[in-house]
């Protein structure tokens, strides 16, 4: 068969938000298979063979058949290019350490064009697995060698250099299992988690709680053990030294054997154990001095290492740690039985997501200090059956959390707070962490700020510890969770037929209740009354701006269909969601909407995204927008001039359905057979001028600040004080 053509990619695009696929960010591809929309999968030779050779764990793949092999079937059974290159993208992301279950592919009004998607945690990451499936797909196509294992390294390499480290990630996830949203603020980690004046932030395990006094504090261990032995934590004995000799005189002053190690050191990195030679001691001084400002020798506690993981007061994981040795075959040289017995375990490796590090002799001055101390280096070859110690610190990965004892949690605790940390890794050592602390002689060592988490979420040996859990409820404690931990009043506004008024309208309403108020529409950006911007901010970066705002305790913010399929929402979830039309197809080619029936799909992404404990507000004159109405997980508002459309009356009749209704000249508010009249029409004007506003957006600003459970009185008093004329743009005050 003759070599077929490329697949173009004709568009890409990354939806940053819910848009009219999912509720989370996806990466759109629009594909031209070209000449390959003549040729579905079971008719290419040998396509489905090399695949699946190359991808096996495709046969996980449940697709539309919905059960395993179901994509296998499909493959069989002949289907097209962009249904399996989305397969493959998905696969090769799941390899690269990032599992991705969310994609679909769907042919467009032009023949052999599509639009594919998947879900995509990171744009960049998404893009360069979109460029390796792409490649992949056309080897297997033309018969063409590829290398996979190569493609999953390019991929895992941009997760690892994009996306959030493991500890950050951890907490994000235990927030969003909670129904916290998050935003990223920088390429690092640090993250907000909540929007506005409700949010917390975190950068890696550092907290906004973590004072950099306390910071300050555990970066300086003499510091630090001055402080806890004032507060009866038991500590080594030790001095800061300024040279070898001075190293070597302190560990006589303290009593051998002694610890070596910098002063604000971290990751074990510099530190020596158990030393009884000068010229060890002195050697320990040199690999020690690097790593900080100060050395350190202090009097060596036997036992084991452990690190406690303290939250917000309590110890919520602990792990242990192993002198990690090699055995002698006569054979092999030190650095090959590293190799052979330390570095080919699968726990080890370089990246962040390994519990245990890779030992590379030629860099590791502490390795290399160790073994001298065995008269051994890494050219040696030490005789069958000798067992030689390679490294004494830094092997902390053996879960030990259920073996705590009560006092051993105490001292560590008191331990955190005497510092001032809210999130600390305690170092301890002691023979049994089942055990009393001060019966066995052990002993704190370290107190971090910052610590890593990894070592609990993926130990070597036990069961992972829920830590992120721990950091999120410490951020947002659940007893003063009402299904809103991290969330404020925020209001969605989506259509065209005065829906810049409506979320004006809105905003001033929620200034009124007390709530300082961000508003984000076409008119500009507002912050209460002051506009910021007085460009068109309906849009997703102006959005965004309202929500990172610590001052922001309510949000309301316009949206349209264009820009729905163009970024997605700017928020996840939201209190109300008014939809006032369906307008606007005919600007929407682009999209590849044509169609009035396409709008349902469009602007029902509004409505999908309201809390349970919210409500959508919609257009109930207008019967396209009114059958949204059972997409919403919370309530339904409608509002409408006529009291009397048959929409209006069942949905009055049935569970006391609430409406927003003009009867005789007067505004009611309906709850099933109950009605409450909010004002005369003619006098819900807007402003000292009683400019008369137009009626449906009035009735849907004024369903939207019901179903905010905004009084009636403040609603109608707060309509007569809105004033319709834009204030003129600000600057911050001086």
């Amino acid at each position: 068969m003759a070599k077929l053509n490329d697949i173009q990619l004709l568009r890409i695009n990354y939806l940053r938000g819910p848009n009219i696929w999912t509720y989370r960010p996806v990466l759109e591809v629009w594909l031209d298979l070209g000449e390959l929309e003549d040729h579905p999968s079971n008719t290419l030779p040998g396509f489905n063979d090399r695949l699946t050779a190359w991808l096996p764990a495709l046969i996980e793949h449940h697709c539309g058949v919905g059960e395993r092999g179901g994509f296998l079937q499909r493959l069989q059974e002949g289907t097209w290019c962009g249904h399996v290159l989305e397969h493959i993208v998905i696969e090769l992301l799941n390899l690269a350490g990032m599992p991705t279950g969310f994609g679909q592919t769907r042919s467009t009004s032009q023949r052999g064009v599509y639009r594919m998607v998947f879900r995509a945690r990171d744009e960049s990451v998404a893009r360069v697995a979109l460029a390796q499936g792409h490649a992949l797909i056309m080897a297997a196509i033309n018969d063409e060698p590829f290398d996979v294992q190569a493609a999953v390294a390019r991929v895992r390499t941009e997760v690892d250099d994009q996306y959030l480290g493991p500890s950050t990630a951890c907490i994000v996830t235990a927030a969003t299992d909670r129904g916290i949203p998050h935003i990223r603020l920088n390429d690092g980690n640090l993250v907000q988690l909540g929007y506005g004046a409700s949010q917390r932030r975190i950068w890696t395990a550092e907290t906004e709680f973590t004072s950099a006094i306390a910071e300050g504090i555990a970066s300086d261990k003499d510091l630090t053990k001055g402080l806890l032995k004032s507060c009866g934590v038991p500590i080594p004995e030790g001095q800061v030294v300024n040279s070898p000799e001075e190293a070597w005189e302190a560990a006589q002053d303290v009593g051998l054997p002694v610890v070596v190690k910098p002063s604000d050191g971290n990751h074990g990195r510099g530190v020596t154990l158990d030393l009884r030679k000068k010229e060890d001691i002195e050697a320990a001084y040199h690999v020690a001095y690097p790593e900080g400002s100060d050395v350190m020798v202090e009097r060596f506690i036997p036992g084991d290492e452990h690190r406690l993981l303290v939250v917000g007061g309590k110890v919520v994981a602990a792990a242990r740690g192993e002198v990690v040795s090699i055995t002698g075959n006569g054979r092999s040289t030190v650095k090959e039985l590293i190799d052979t017995q330390l570095n080919s375990d699968p726990r080890r490796g370089y990246e962040e997501e390994y519990p245990l590090e890779i030992i590379d002799i030629k860099t590791n001055v502490t390795v290399q200090l160790e073994l001298k101390r065995q008269e051994l280096d890494a050219d040696s070859v030490p005789a069958a059956g000798r067992n030689i110690v390679v490294q004494r610190n830094g092997n902390v990965a053996v879960d030990c959390t259920d073996d705590v004892h009560p006092e051993v949690a105490y001292i560590a605790a008191l331990a955190a707070k005497v510092v001032g940390l809210d999130i600390a890794g305690i170092d301890m050592v002691a023979l049994d962490i089942s055990k009393p602390l001060l019966a066995q002689g052990g002993a704190i060592v370290e107190v971090n700020a910052g610590p890593g988490l990894l070592m609990h979420l993926k130990p070597a040996v036990g069961a992972p510890r829920p830590v992120g859990q721990a950091i999120a409820e410490h951020l947002f404690p659940s007893e003063d969770d009402s299904g809103q931990a991290g969330r404020i009043p925020l209001v969605g506004v989506a259509g065209t037929r005065g829906s810049s008024t409506i979320a004006r309208v809105v905003a001033w309403l929620l200034h009124l209740s007390g709530h300082h108020t961000g508003l984000a529409c076409r008119e500009g950006l507002f912050l209460d009354r002051r506009c910021v911007e007085s460009t068109d901010c309906a849009h997703w970066e102006a959005a965004h701006r309202l929500l990172m705002n610590k001052m922001v305790q309510a949000a309301v913010i316009e949206s349209n269909a264009r820009t729905i399929l163009r970024d997605g929402l700017a928020y996840d979830r939201c209190q109300v969601g008014v939809v006032t039309d369906m307008d606007g197809v005919e600007t929407l080619a682009e999209f590849d909407v044509h169609e009035q029936d396409q709008m349902t799909k469009v602007m029902r992404t509004q409505v999908d995204v309201v809390l349970a404990e919210g409500a959508a507000v919609l257009n109930a004159a207008i019967p396209q927008v009114a059958d949204l109405a059972p997409l919403s997980d919370g309530a339904v508002v409608l509002y409408a001039q006529d009291a009397t459309l048959p929409v209006i009356m069942e949905h009055r009749a049935k569970d006391n359905g609430r409406a927003v209704v003009v009867k005789n000249g007067r505004v009611v508010l309906a709850t099933g057979s109950a009605e409450h009249v909010l004002g005369s029409l003619a006098d819900l004007t807007f402003g000292r001028n009683a400019v008369a506003p137009d009626t449906d957006a009035l009735l849907a600003a004024i369903g939207a600040a019901w179903a905010l459970d905004i009084a009636p009185d403040l609603i109608g008093a707060g309509i007569k004080t809105f004033e319709p004329d834009l204030p003129a743009p600000a600057g911050l005050p001086s």
